[in-house]
């Protein structure tokens, strides 16, 4: 019996494999492209949701205590022995904004929180062309029944900006602080002030205030307009540092926020191209160019001042 070979054995030939694999690199580079486009879009939504998210907590801090500004706490008739109002001195309309009782004071272009008038050594910025930042001071009353040596309380708390970086000296940009002083008046006695800068922890001192509280970092510019009852802006800004700023002083009525952040890392693929910056304004601000890498996004809301009355003791 004869064996029959078979002469057209199935196979695949050099050439062919070399196409196929050619072929399987192709889609996998086209797979890998678009795995890269998706993944690299979703971590700049996931960061720039972040920088959203993180600037949401500070405008609401800022919306609560600006609402709160210029709040004058009545207790009435009561069993406890205490008065019926408040009996905390007020300086209202004072030329030093440190001893200032007014409700929102707004230094314009201003970093550090500077308690005290004269600064030693003013906080200088990283460049001389940034926007960053104005200071706000905000004043107003509270009231403690378990506190009989003094239960009306009265606060200022101040918003503010420092340069930072890291660790070793790179990545310049700012922060945004917050300082809560309590003022120290007793029912029986007619010694009254805000703390000494440098004496934030102490027997006079409430156990909520604080100094120099990071509230958010990466922060490009804060920005602070005053407007009156008919939606003007106030000029110059409600400041007791000059006899047309102390009289602005309480025509507040509400008061508009802007605050542009940075992201912590390069959010762009790209540097800006020549006539192509990314630009970043305000209210009335200038506007500046960046070419690096970075997001810059601001958040904007308007905050009415519901308690501010003139009841200023001059």
């Amino acid at each position: 019996m004869k064996k029959k070979y078979i002469k057209n054995i199935l196979g695949l030939t050099l050439v062919e494999i070399l196409i196929g694999i050619v072929v399987s690199s192709l889609m996998m580079a086209a797979m890998y492209t678009t795995y890269s486009i998706v993944n690299t879009t979703y971590n700049q939504v996931v960061d720039k949701a972040k920088i959203s998210r993180s600037s949401r907590d500070l405008v609401e801090l800022l919306i609560r205590d600006v609402r709160m500004s210029g709040f004058k706490y009545y207790l009435g008739t009561n069993t406890l022995d205490y008065p019926e109002q408040s009996y905390l001195q007020f300086i209202g309309g004072a030329t030093s904004i440190a001893e200032s009782h007014d409700p929102v004071v707004i230094i314009p272009n201003s970093l550090g929180h500077n308690l005290i008038d004269t600064v030693p050594s003013p906080v200088v910025k990283h460049n001389a062309a940034d926007l960053c930042c104005d200071k706000i001071h905000i004043v107003y009353d509270d009231f403690n029944q378990l506190d009989p040596l003094q239960p009306y309380k009265r606060y200022k708390v101040t918003y503010y900006a420092i340069p930072v970086t890291d660790s070793d000296g790179s990545n310049p940009r700012y922060a945004i602080y917050k300082s809560k002083i309590s003022w120290r008046q007793a029912r029986t006695s007619n010694t009254a002030s805000w703390p000494e800068e440098g004496d934030w922890v102490g027997p006079n001192d409430c156990s909520e205030c604080y100094h120099a509280q990071l509230v958010r970092d990466y922060v490009e510019d804060m920005e602070f307009i005053a407007l009156d009852q008919e939606g003007r802006l106030l000029t110059p800004y409600p400041n007791p540092s000059s006899q047309a700023g102390r009289e602005n002083l309480y025509k507040v009525r509400s008061v508009d926020i802007r605050i542009s952040f940075r992201s912590e890392k390069e959010f762009f693929r790209f540097d800006a191209r020549a006539g192509k910056e990314r630009e970043l304004s305000g209210f009335s601000r200038t506007i500046r160019k960046f070419s690096d890498r970075y997001l810059r996004d601001s958040v904007v809301v308007t905050v009415h001042t519901r308690n501010i009355v003139d009841d200023r003791i001059f």
